[in-house]
């Protein structure tokens, strides 16, 4: 997720716990989808659209916290 921003990623999941958090989480949900696609994982079709969601959400947190964290 977001590879070109992979230094701004790592300093801020050292030092901002929530963005850590939604860095964490979107990863969970990503391992989540590729399990299910890979038919380890059994989900309804609703399940995973709500994960891919869910993750658009959260790289989008991500991002927002990313641009704040170069202005400053």
């Amino acid at each position: 997720m977001l590879h070109e921003y992979r230094e701004e990623i790592t300093q801020l999941k050292q030092e901002n716990a929530h963005f850590a958090k939604i860095f964490e989480k979107h990863n969970a949900l990503d391992q989540k989808a590729k399990d299910a696609n890979e038919g380890r994982l059994h989900l309804s079709d609703i399940e995973i659209e709500d994960i891919k969601k869910e993750k658009l959400l959260l790289k989008d947190q991500a991002l927002k916290e990313i641009l704040n964290f170069k202005k400053s």
